[in-house]
């Protein structure tokens, strides 16, 4: 399933880049996150609650950065294991770009699930992801554009 979306942001390329890389920051906008500890620069370990349609699963998650090219893009990747509830895993693209004095945030890339969350249809599916995109880089944007201010 692909995903795609862009914010404008009220900071600096700097400072979202900085937030971009806060593992605080990352753990508060993420979805249903109860827990992200930073293992190294580019690695996280996360504990994310997600429901897609009536399965929910409480997923163990590595969390990687790669392509990093700062203060540009990054690429954030997750692959997350539920037990009997099943998979997720994807990555996005991130680019920084600035318009005069906001920083737009865009980003691509696609999720894969399996097992029961996989089971809940297409549709369901493709709006529950796209949903939980927009509310981690809403969120991120959101909380980024509150401590610029």
């Amino acid at each position: 399933m692909e995903i795609t979306g862009e914010f404008r942001i009220p900071a600096s390329r700097q400072h979202v880049w900085q937030a971009l890389n806060d593992p605080d920051i990352l753990r508060k906008s993420i979805p249903g996150c109860e827990a992200l500890e930073k293992l190294s620069d580019t690695e996280f370990n996360a504990k994310i609650v997600s429901k897609i349609g009536p399965v929910k699963a409480k997923l163990a998650t590595r969390i990687t950065l790669s392509d990093i090219n700062p203060p540009e893009s990054y690429t954030i990747s997750g692959a997350g294991q539920g037990g009997v509830s099943g998979f997720a895993k994807g990555s996005a693209h991130v680019t920084l770009r600035v318009d005069e004095d906001i920083t737009v945030l865009h980003y691509s890339g696609h999720i894969h699930v399996g097992g029961k969350l996989a089971q809940v249809g297409s549709r369901l599916l493709k709006g529950t992801t796209s949903k939980l995109a927009n509310q981690f880089f809403g969120n991120f944007a959101a909380r980024v554009a509150d401590s610029a201010a």
